[in-house]
């Protein structure tokens, strides 16, 4: 009965999504890309991770990740403002260094979600080893590589806004299924209250290593060709904070309903803990990493190869970029495993979050400038100090 209700609820959420008095809104469509980074992958990992490593106070870790990426999207909305203004040479510099650090920090990203895809593809198979996942990363890797130096990219953004509609009505279905069961075990008087597994400071460090996982809002910054500042700057906003709901919702019904268990943490713990719920969630979960991650990678190509290209003035073709990304992600598939490549994209990110600070302070007035000047600070902590969350 709870399978067919999840089943219906995604299927009218899907639905939904296409409407055209949805789908064809200007407004909609420039929040769909950053809502669709800032949960690309999150969902899929973040649960297990926050549930076994702060126990109860997970809701709280959560808050706090969604409250860093909140204030970092504030440096780059003030900056997206800022692009009417005349830059003077100081912030032409400062940008270009922050274009080549989220380049670098999309190449890690694309490792990640590719890692994500091959660990998902192979969960539910008889062949679900680290070696099978890894192969299959790398093959997903090479493909992406042959389609964007074939200038196949084009077709395969198209995909975009499908993939962020199955991702958004899967999401739906999960937290049904988690609703229904945590009021099973509510009224059973069965639910968890754990304490944390780590110390203060190991536990702000590991939040710090999974700032990636609400990455994604600076995607709005780069629509300029398709909608003004103010529809921008709106777009994120929105995006944050639906995706900030859909985490806390999420979390708040995941963090007390099972036992945390530190050697069960691994990158598909999630499909394990749902099948408790309801048997049909792993496939529906696997579905969506599939069509999320593939997507996401392919966007972060993109991106990459066109910032390096601008970075260099057209020295580097964008094309003759993807095989050295694809190359550096092959590398890190085989050399790290997928909590490392979190903490790593964390890092990345944090320090052209850092960049984006110190345009903000440089660009506003008054205390708005001392605050950014703060976060840049934050910025350079989360850089230096960010640890992954492996399990036991």
């Amino acid at each position: 009965m709870l399978d067919a209700a999840i089943i219906i609820l995604a299927l009218i959420v899907l639905a939904a999504m296409f409407l055209p008095q949805l789908r064809d809104r200007p407004k909609w469509r420039a929040m769909v890309t950053p809502l669709a980074s800032i949960i690309g992958s999150g969902f899929l990992v973040l649960g297990p991770i926050l549930e076994v490593r702060y126990g109860s106070f997970a809701p709280l870790a959560m808050a706090a990740l969604c409250a860093l990426g909140w204030f970092f999207g504030a440096a780059v909305r003030a900056n997206i403002r800022a692009e009417e203004v005349p830059d003077t040479a100081v912030i032409k510099r400062i940008e270009e260094v922050a274009q080549l650090a989220l380049a670098f920090a999309y190449v890690i990203s694309v490792a990640y979600y590719l890692n994500l895809f091959g660990a998902f593809a192979v969960s539910l198979t008889p062949w679900n080893t680290d070696f099978a996942a890894r192969a299959v990363t790398t093959a997903m890797l090479a493909i992406v590589a042959i389609a964007g130096f074939s200038g196949g990219f084009k077709r395969l953004e198209q995909m975009e806004y499908a993939s962020v509609a199955l991702k958004l009505a899967i999401i739906a279905g999960l937290i049904l299924g988690l609703a229904v069961y945590f009021g099973k075990v509510a009224v059973a008087g069965d639910l968890v209250v754990d304490a944390p597994t780590l110390g203060p400071w190991d536990s702000l460090r590991l939040l710090f290593g999974l700032i990636v996982t609400v990455q994604g809002f600076e995607t709005a910054r780069y629509l300029g060709k398709s909608y003004d500042a103010d529809t921008r700057v709106a777009a994120m906003k929105w995006a944050q904070m639906l995706a900030t709901a859909i985490y806390m919702v999420y979390i708040a019904l995941l963090a007390y309903i099972f036992t945390p268990n530190a050697h069960n943490l691994t990158e598909t713990a999630i499909i394990d803990m749902m099948r408790v719920v309801a048997p049909i969630l792993p496939a529906m979960l696997v579905a969506a990493a599939l069509a999320a991650q593939f997507s996401a990678a392919v966007a972060d190509t993109g991106g990459a190869g066109g910032l390096i290209a601008e970075f260099s003035r057209g020295k580097i073709p964008q094309k003759a970029a993807y095989p050295v990304l694809i190359g550096a992600g092959i590398a890190l598939t085989w050399t790290t495993d997928l909590f490392q490549i979190i903490s790593y994209a964390s890092r990345a990110f944090a320090g052209y979050y850092t960049l984006q600070a110190v345009l903000a302070a440089l660009q506003t007035e008054g205390t708005k400038r001392y605050a950014f000047w703060a976060l840049a600070a934050l910025g350079v902590a989360i850089t230096l100090l960010g640890i992954p969350a492996e399990g036991d």
